[in-house]
């Protein structure tokens, strides 16, 4: 998949600076199993939005408004809920832990979004969150590599 190592280098870029700043005032790990799957999405949203901005350019998109109509239509909450029904199948039996708890967690849902849905993107966002803030790169990538495949089948089935 060579347009994935762009984003691979990145993403690796990411986790640098993520380690760079992850340490506590002791210099001990930061302890990402004590924060909430709230927190793990909150940061999963950002990650996830990035990584969708980053591949919409890499793919050469030159007007600023096309990428972003291109990318509302990947960061909501359908096509999120899409996106990990459609991977959840490949995750390890510990990340579908994961999805599981960020998709359980009690969280206001907006209005004009499907809770179902939500509740699904959450978990996803989770995930992201979680692998993110433990440094795991390689499956994060593997991750995206899924879901780079993904988009382009799932993009006619969102609302």
């Amino acid at each position: 998949m060579e347009e994935g190592k762009p984003m691979i280098k990145i993403l690796s870029n990411l986790l640098d600076l993520y380690g760079r700043v992850s340490k506590g005032k002791a210099g001990d790990p930061f302890d990402v199993n004590g924060l909430s799957p709230l927190v793990w999405a909150y940061i999963g949203d950002g990650v996830f939005e990035v990584f969708i901005r980053t591949l919409l350019v890499t793919e050469g998109k030159q007007k600023l408004a096309d990428i972003h109509q291109t990318a509302v239509k990947y960061v909501n909450s359908s096509a999120q809920s899409a996106l990990i029904r459609t991977i959840e199948p490949f995750l390890h039996d510990d990340e579908r832990e994961i999805v599981k708890k960020g998709r359980n967690t009690k969280s206001n849902i907006p209005r004009n979004a499907d809770m179902c849905d939500y509740r699904y993107s959450t978990g996803l966002e989770a995930l992201i969150g979680y692998l993110y803030l433990t440094g795991k790169s390689t499956r994060l990538s593997e991750i995206f590599g899924m879901i780079a495949d993904k988009l382009k089948n799932i993009e006619n089935n969102v609302r």
